[in-house]
């Protein structure tokens, strides 16, 4: 652990990697404005609930905003869960940005988000205040508090392929680039709603299980399902998975991987939503 984040700490110092923070209120019009931040200050990349965005792409994480409850919301938010926290940081490393805006409720919000992915900290705080009105502040709040709105920084169909069923519509927004000039820039927002009810899906016991097993052997060719087991709401079901590996193959380091590749590929390919997914390493081979 020491090692991994001192190497890190080397690469973004390396790098010359700058940290900027927008900060506001929950619903108060921060992801609305997160992309005009980024084309104002430079930034190449910009975490938001629980995603690492880059222009108009997701490069990896999940929303927060695909959650109902609250506090499953912040857990995302905050990269609680080890497998979410590593996926955006290899990705991070992976690639080569030199400032990031990271967006959080508060200023601790921020620092601590920055922490869990083992970046620097902010150097600077933009709050939502300083950039938009209270009108508008209070716009916002109103349409998250009535109608459970909220906004995620990329096209429609950047969303969709990772949780189509919480998309309601999209918003273009067209950034002139000086006076004189009549070329800009369109950034494209997806609007969603967590709550948001679309009618029903259910797909079968036996196809659910066909789509996990299918999962498993295009994570790890060496691994072999003892037991599968769904159970609960057919719209939101639990699944148990308990998996065989070979001694030679390091399986029980990547047991959360494989947990969130089945999640992804899931609910991306079927509408799903699934309410648990517990895998556990049986026997060796």
């Amino acid at each position: 652990m020491n090692l991994r984040r001192t190497w890190h700490r080397t690469l973004w110092a390396v790098r010359g990697l700058q940290v900027f923070a927008l900060v506001g209120k929950s619903g108060s019009g921060k992801s609305f404005r997160a992309q005009l931040i980024a084309e104002k200050y430079g930034v190449d990349a910009i975490i938001d609930d629980g995603l690492l965005i880059e222009g108009q792409r997701i490069l990896a994480g999940r929303t927060a905003k695909r959650e109902a409850v609250g506090l499953a919301a912040v857990k995302v938010a905050l990269f609680h869960d080890p497998a979410h926290a590593t996926e955006v940081r290899r990705t991070l490393a992976a690639g080569k940005h030199r400032r990031l805006l990271i967006i959080g409720t508060s200023d601790r919000m921020t620092v601590s988000i920055a922490e869990r992915l083992e970046l620097p900290a902010p150097r600077k705080f933009i709050h939502i205040k300083d950039i938009a009105s209270q009108a508008e502040i209070e716009a916002a709040l109103h349409s998250r508090e009535s109608e459970g709105r909220h906004i995620i920084p990329v096209p429609e169909i950047e969303v969709k392929r990772a949780t189509p069923h919480i998309v309601i519509d999209s918003i273009k927004i067209f950034l002139r680039r000086g006076l004189r000039r009549k070329r800009g820039v369109v950034f494209e927002k997806t609007v969603v709603s967590p709550g948001r009810q679309r009618g029903q899906v259910t797909v079968s016991e036996a196809a659910l299980s066909q789509m996990i097993i299918h999962c498993v052997a295009e994570f790890e060719t060496s691994l072999q399902i003892d037991r599968l087991v769904v159970s609960g709401d057919p719209r939101q079901p639990v699944v148990e998975v308990v998996i065989r590996g070979q001694y030679r193959t390091p399986v029980a380091g990547r047991l959360h991987e494989l947990r969130d590749y089945i999640i992804r590929s899931v609910e991306r390919y079927s509408g799903l939503i699934l309410s648990k997914v517990d895998v556990t390493l049986g026997a060796m081979t």
